[in-house]
């Protein structure tokens, strides 16, 4: 009997399909591409760890906080920064940073570089209190930069349409709104009272400084206002004692220590010659030194400490000891104009009257690399100089200024193209500066004298008469020449 075989009953005919062999083609070179991205590094594997950690802000925060402690300024700027990076709506973490942004301007000498970051600070104020309006600590802090900012000093170098009258005007309400959130803020009365100091409503200023001290003795910022609130009151002494309250709390911020120095140097200065002034003068160089000392080990290249040594050796007569700590504060930061003005008036003061007409050119007239080692009374090995920009006149550099056109005109006898520097300076002087009777009444002796000198290049007897635009609104003075 034949049988039929059954092996179709449980075996289909084998059949191509060609869409499952596009699929697996597919499959197979989407693998060959990845394989190939991954070695060359174009994708990365999603199973491979993060190259770096993610930090979070409390991280930032903490290394802010740690970096302020240290007397790290800098850092503390950094870390808070990136924290705000991380999160820009941490409006405790802005208002931290606008904090310390404006301390660190205490430890910039050159008045554009502290217009600058006080202006940073109060972009950070602003942005701070734009996300927590109601917050006491925000608006007390903001009160702060906004008093800060209000120096006269800067107005001449602003370009905001902004002045001090108008910034204090600000920073008062901003501390009463704040107060008003929270009238148990220490940091808002103490920066309250620091505005009121500065608008010399002492009284009052003096209230609202003791509320903070009760409510706040653990603050830095608190002793801080009081000491200045007492140094503005003359008691120097109890000034010293209250920023060494505050250093207690923060002992590695320098501008306290420059604090006390200038407070020491204060006694010293209205004492009586003998021990007790020694004494107190080296209790500045001391603190003054402490700073310095500090700096070196932050690695922070700040000029203020030496500048603070060389102005307390200025007041004990000591002027070659004050320009050799200039010079260093110079060396930290070459460009600076305003320290070559600094250095040129010490000179003038130790009657080295040559190399301080370098250094104040470097302050007002700007000079080359070769003239700026000459201010510094020569550069190191391998330091050509640099090139250093001027200052513009402002009430600040109006001393450079001055000193700069009077010790031209003195040596005019001796070198008389000297005038023509020195009647340009002290001509620009009397025209921004003609209700101010100390400027006015210097710059016409230094220009009385480049008449005469002008006078007796002439080699005429008849008087000399000054350019009519050298005056402002008054007769043409006539100067008669020396004999």
């Amino acid at each position: 009997m034949k049988v039929t075989r059954r092996r179709a009953l449980f075996h289909q005919r084998r059949t191509s399909n060609l869409y499952l062999l596009l699929t697996l083609g597919l499959f197979i070179l989407t693998g060959v591409w990845s394989i190939i991205r991954l070695h060359t590094g174009e994708i990365r594997n999603p199973f491979d760890p993060t190259p770096t950690s993610t930090r979070t802000v409390n991280s930032w925060v903490l290394e802010g906080e740690a970096s302020f402690t240290a007397g790290d300024l800098p850092d503390a700027i950094t870390a808070y920064q990136e924290a705000t990076k991380v999160d820009p709506n941490n409006a405790e973490a802005l208002a931290e940073l606008a904090r310390i942004q404006t301390y660190s301007s205490r430890l910039l000498s050159n008045d554009t570089y502290r217009l600058t970051r006080l202006t940073e600070a109060l972009q950070s104020a602003d942005q701070a209190k734009a996300l927590a309006p109601d917050d006491s600590n925000v608006l007390a802090i903001r009160s702060f930069v906004l008093d800060w900012n209000a120096d006269p000093n800067l107005d001449a170098l602003r370009t905001d349409g902004k002045s001090a009258a108008k910034l204090i005007i600000e920073a008062d309400q901003e501390a009463l709104q704040a107060i008003s959130s929270n009238s148990q803020d220490p940091l808002a009365l103490a920066f309250y009272a620091e505005i009121l100091i500065d608008e010399q409503k002492w009284t009052l200023a003096g209230q609202y400084i003791q509320s903070a001290l009760q409510l706040g003795p653990q603050v830095m910022d608190v002793h801080r206002v009081y000491a200045y609130y007492l140094e503005s009151n003359r008691y120097y002494s109890q000034a010293i004692e209250e920023y060494r309250q505050a250093l207690a709390i923060n002992p590695n911020l320098t501008f306290l220590y420059i604090s006390i120095g200038h407070n020491y140097r204060t006694l010293a200065l209205n004492s009586s010659p003998g021990s007790q002034q020694t004494e107190l003068y080296n209790q500045a160089l001391e603190s003054y030194a402490k700073a310095a000392s500090l700096n070196v080990q932050l690695k922070i290249l700040d000029p203020s400490p030496y500048l603070a040594i060389a102005k307390t050796y200025v007041q004990q007569g000591e002027f070659f000891a004050a320009a050799l700590n200039a010079q260093k504060a110079v060396a930290l930061d070459p460009t600076n104009a305003d320290l070559y003005g600094q250095l040129g008036g010490i000179y003038k003061s130790g009657r080295n009257f040559e190399t301080a007409i370098y250094a104040l050119r470097c302050a007002v007239d700007g000079c080359t690399p070769e003239i700026s080692c000459l201010a510094r009374n020569g550069c190191p090995a391998g330091d050509n100089g640099v090139t250093v920009a001027p200052l513009p006149l402002s009430p600040r550099s109006a001393t450079y200024y001055l000193d700069y056109g009077s010790v031209l005109a003195a040596f005019s006898p001796q070198k008389p193209s000297n005038c023509n520097a020195a009647v340009r300076v002290l001509t620009l002087l009397m025209q921004t500066y003609s209700t101010d009777q100390i400027i006015v009444s210097n710059a016409s002796d230094g220009l009385s004298i480049c008449a005469n000198v002008m006078a007796a290049q002439t080699q005429t007897p008849a008087p000399v008469t000054m350019p009519a635009s050298t005056m402002i609104n008054t007769p043409t003075p006539v100067y008669t020449p020396r004999p």
